[in-house]
């Protein structure tokens, strides 16, 4: 760990590793960097993977920072290849944040590739927004880390990752690594001097609904060429007039059509998701 040139200096870190691939190496990543840590998810027994701890449950962890005092807590899922981190004072930092705060440093040290971060659909409006003000660059790619990867790979983009918290940092790695993307961004706070919950609030996280609607296998790919259908989007995107976002795109795995809006307040997400919901099962849905 020498060889990453950080030092954690005594940081209070709270670890949960899921009770899966993390549960030793963690420990003694962060031990090695000189972390003060509290680890909780360490107890594998087979079965007990993600199983209420992790990053798909972040509940006990965002508890244990607040109780520990810690400056930051690290929440890896059960391969270990997802970060999602909470702040010093219990806050959720997905992974649109960290791939903000890495990519700005970066940024600022002329390490970010192509001043581009590499990002899918469903990242949030928020973000984009402040990659923006930041004069920072993105590509967008479908859902999926594999797309990211291949975009990555294919255009020498050295960041990118998705919402969930897979980061890919291909100067490193060439796919999602938790512990890697965590190192960098406590090495991000030591380098700055700046707590987590100051370098996330750089990013505002706009409200974001998500409504799945079912239709026939045949029709979820056809959905936009209902007129319908289109004229609605179309109509609530210039409501939105800049300020929000609409998605639509099918299941790739079951006959459902996802329908998702974000917008500044929770009243305007609705009513957006909720009327292009309304007239997408009046057209073409089976409930």
């Amino acid at each position: 760990m020498v060889a990453t040139g950080v030092d954690l200096g005594g940081l209070k870190v709270a670890l949960d590793t899921a009770n899966g691939a993390a549960a030793v190496s963690a420990r003694n990543v962060f031990l090695d960097l000189n972390a003060d840590i509290t680890v909780i998810g360490d107890q594998p027994d087979g079965l007990n993977i993600n199983a209420g701890v992790g990053s798909t449950h972040p509940e006990q962890l965002q508890a244990l920072v607040k109780e520990s005092g810690s400056a930051i807590g690290l929440a890896f899922d059960g391969d270990s290849d997802r970060l999602i981190a909470v702040d010093e004072n219990g806050n959720i930092v997905d992974g649109d944040k960290v791939m903000y705060i890495i990519g700005k440093h970066l940024s600022e040290k002329g390490e970010l590739a192509k001043n581009t971060i590499v990002t899918t659909v469903m990242s949030n409006l928020g973000f984009h927004k402040a990659l923006d003000r930041e004069g920072i660059n993105k590509v967008v790619t479908a859902v999926g880390d594999r797309y990211v990867v291949e975009e990555m790979r294919k255009n020498g983009y050295n960041l990118g990752g998705e919402q969930s918290g897979h980061v890919i940092i291909m100067d490193y790695n060439t796919t999602g690594d938790g512990q890697l993307t965590a190192i960098q961004l406590t090495k991000v706070m030591i380098e700055t001097g700046k707590s987590l919950s100051e370098l996330a609030s750089e990013v505002t996280i706009y409200p974001q609904k998500l409504v799945n609607i079912r239709v026939e296998n045949s029709m979820k790919t056809k959905a936009m060429e209902v007129p319908a259908i289109a004229a609605i989007i179309e109509k609530m995107e210039a409501e939105m007039a800049g300020n929000g976002r609409i998605l639509v795109r099918p299941s790739g795995t079951e006959p459902l059509l996802r329908v998702m809006a974000e917008a500044p307040t929770d009243d305007e997400v609705n009513y957006y998701v909720d009327t292009i919901a309304d007239v997408v099962r009046a057209e073409i849905g089976l409930d």
